[in-house]
């Protein structure tokens, strides 16, 4: 995820207090609307978060519940965090009705001082998590971002682990391990359209595609027939040597459920975090995009969209000497080809001509690459279907 267009400055706590000091405040609020002295933070075992936030922003509106979500994730876990939710909303009852979703802190509601902390903490847009730099530490600053790639793992909000997230991620992707992939602690499987599970480790060997796409998306379901075509041709004629693992952005389950319907291959289940990890260890930025991983685990291609839309199954097993001998074949195809031919179906010259895909106007069956084509008319005819006018 790119980071947002703000910067921020990391304060100590002492800063955030003197400001409170300076409007009069000496206490927080916590949900049951109890006074929390704010001299009671424990800045030497808790890392404390300012949020920046409001009730009309929609943007807040659905981070919100992901915060509020690692915040008592992290509390049973055991971890020091400590929230303070900075208002920004334009009234008292906004504030009231945002704040009443939050387990955390919150500084009493005033105008003035909030317009302070945000000018302090040079907030220019919300959502807005800024961590206080209580021991000289180098903190992480964008947490939004962070907390939205990594979730609970990046705790607690350092840049020394966002390094080593990086580092982490980095090894995955190329450390030829498709289990460090695609499992994870307490899942060691992925699961089939018709619900049944199949072990990662069945698939260690094999070509993997992983397919990330969704039902909502038209250019995923063309491509999804095309990886189809594809798929079942390599299943009849090389056997069991590939395999497709759908990494879904559908909506929501039952939209998932449809899509996986419609597939012969397997998918991650829904509600595992692992989809959104593949999409940030790939950098998948739209769909559908198919990242193609070899037989010893590691990526050959993250563009086998292209590589199946042009070539489909004849390009496995995928690799760069693969394409390159498709594509040499192809040239000496060409160049066994006439450049023009008049044909007796067809009134105007037909030129030879490179097409992704094309329909034969004589014999309706689908055609790619070399085509006779008319440039007075849409008209194209496989090689094999031209009858020369003598």
């Amino acid at each position: 995820m790119s980071k947002p267009d703000y910067q921020a400055t990391n304060l100590p706590l002492w800063d955030f207090l003197t400001i409170l000091a300076s409007e009069g405040v000496d206490f927080l609020l916590s949900g049951e609307e109890d006074k929390v002295p704010s001299s009671s933070l424990d800045y030497e075992k808790t890392t404390i978060c300012l949020f920046f936030s409001a009730n009309w922003c929609r943007p807040c509106q659905s981070f919100t519940p992901k915060l509020v979500q690692l915040y008592n994730m992290l509390r049973t876990m055991g971890k020091e965090l400590e929230i303070v939710f900075i208002s920004l909303d334009h009234d008292e009852d906004g504030f009231n009705a945002h704040f009443e979703t939050m387990p955390w802190l919150t500084v009493p509601f005033d105008v003035n001082l909030h317009k302070k902390l945000r000018e302090r903490f040079h907030v220019v847009r919300i959502p807005f998590l800024v961590p206080l730099n209580l021991d000289g530490q180098s903190v992480e600053e964008d947490l939004i971002g962070l907390i939205e790639d990594f979730g609970e793992d990046a705790f607690p909000f350092t840049n020394k682990r966002r390094e080593e997230l990086k580092a982490i991620d980095d090894s995955k992707r190329q450390g030829g391990k498709i289990d460090q992939l695609l499992a994870r602690p307490g899942r060691d499987y992925v699961v089939a359209s018709d619900g049944g599970k199949v072990l990662v480790s069945k698939l260690i060997g094999k070509t993997v595609g992983l397919y990330f796409g969704a039902h909502w998306c038209p250019p995923c379901r063309a491509f999804t027939a095309q990886l189809v075509e594809a798929y079942n041709q390599l299943l009849s004629s090389r056997g069991d040597c590939f395999e497709v693992v759908l990494v879904s952005s559908d909506r929501d389950q039952k939209e998932f459920d449809v899509n996986i319907s419609g597939m012969p291959w397997l998918a991650l289940p829904f509600e595992d975090r692992t989809r959104q990890d593949l999409c940030r260890i790939f950098n998948i930025k739209a769909i559908p995009a198919l990242v193609l991983i070899g037989p010893d685990g590691k990526p050959i291609s993250t563009n086998g969209k292209n590589i199946i839309t042009l070539y489909g199954a004849k390009a496995f097993p995928f690799t760069q000497s693969s394409i390159e001998e498709i594509e040499e074949s192809l040239r000496k195809e060409g160049d066994s080809l006439p450049r023009q031919i008049q044909d007796i179906k067809h009134q105007h010259v037909l030129k030879l001509d490179m097409a992704k895909a094309y329909v034969c106007n004589y014999c309706e069956r689908l055609g790619k690459f070399w085509a006779f084509s008319c440039d007075a008319c849409d008209y194209d005819l496989h090689p094999t279907c031209v009858e020369e006018a003598s």
